[in-house]
């Protein structure tokens, strides 16, 4: 990717960050049972408040990634076999923190016959074999339009299934190459068809160079299949070997976006700079279903 001059991060991108004790908790607690997680792997911007308040996305079937999208930076390169352990490690994490909500997500593992779906819904079924209440948010990749995939993850009885656009369709050849729009809203769509009762989510970024009819058109496209939850947040560029920041949009456009998606009839949308797929999941998840 050509170099090119760095625009300055504007105010509302600067934020203070967390030096809480339960940080380094969180963090000792990952190391001692071998388990990665997003916020680590993707250098999320919020890693240290969501650590700091004994939260965490785990991110399961390992660390590197059959898929190289251009804004990512979780690793591309040699993959390892599922861990048949990890689920129950997973499950140690979730009650030595004491969490009610979870969020699971993976590197995409196209190598895997089933993309790795029974993993994820073994590691679903591990974490309700401790607590049969906590409610389970997967943030899944596409399985390469596996129905069957699909249902297995499904019939694990995960609360929420996420899986995210990105962007916008005519960037998919500069972003997420290896990737399908219409493939994603058809599995998006697919989870309503074998449970019409199921909770549905999906998440992008701006800032990539879209433009806002764009923006528009997506979020008619998620409603158009029922899809309930959505998440817009702002690009930042992981390196200078990744997609470069195209424009850091003002908070009063996440505001317009937030009241667009809110008009189409999502039941739960959040719209902010520093807004992620899994940034306070169960707060959204509670709100739009009406739960204290």
């Amino acid at each position: 990717m050509k170099p090119e001059h760095r625009k300055p991060k504007p105010e509302w991108l600067r934020r203070r960050f967390s030096f809480k004790s339960s940080v380094t908790e969180v963090k000792d607690l990952l190391l001692d049972l071998n388990l990665h997680t997003v916020c680590q792997e993707a250098h999320c911007p919020n890693q240290s408040e969501c650590f700091g308040n004994h939260t965490a996305t785990f991110m399961i079937l390992g660390d590197h990634c059959t898929r190289n999208c251009t804004f990512c930076a979780v690793t591309h390169g040699a993959l390892s076999p599922p861990d048949p352990e990890e689920p129950q490690r997973v499950a140690e994490a979730v009650s030595r923190l004491g969490l009610k909500y979870v969020v699971l997500t993976s590197v995409t593992r196209d190598d895997l016959a089933d993309g790795g779906a029974s993993h994820f819904a073994a590691t679903i079924k591990t974490i309700h074999s401790v607590d049969s209440n906590i409610l389970v948010e997967v943030l899944v990749p596409d399985f390469q339009g596996s129905t069957q995939s699909l249902a297995t993850v499904m019939g694990a009885q995960p609360a929420v299934l996420n899986h995210n656009l990105e962007t916008v369709p005519r960037l998919y050849p500069a972003v997420r190459p290896q990737a399908d729009y219409q493939r994603s809203l058809q599995q998006l769509e697919e989870v309503k068809r074998l449970h019409p009762e199921a909770t549905t989510k999906s998440g992008f970024m701006v800032g990539l160079g879209e433009r806002q009819e764009e923006v528009g058109s997506l979020l008619r496209d998620l409603r158009t299949i029922n899809c309930d939850l959505v998440t817009i947040g702002q690009y930042l560029r992981p390196s200078q070997d990744h997609h470069p920041v195209v424009d850091y949009i003002h908070p009063e456009i996440f505001k317009a976006y937030q009241e667009e998606a809110e008009e189409l009839g999502f039941s739960g949308v959040a719209s902010g700079p520093y807004v992620r797929s899994s940034y306070q999941a169960e707060k959204l998840y509670r709100k739009a279903r009406g739960m204290s």
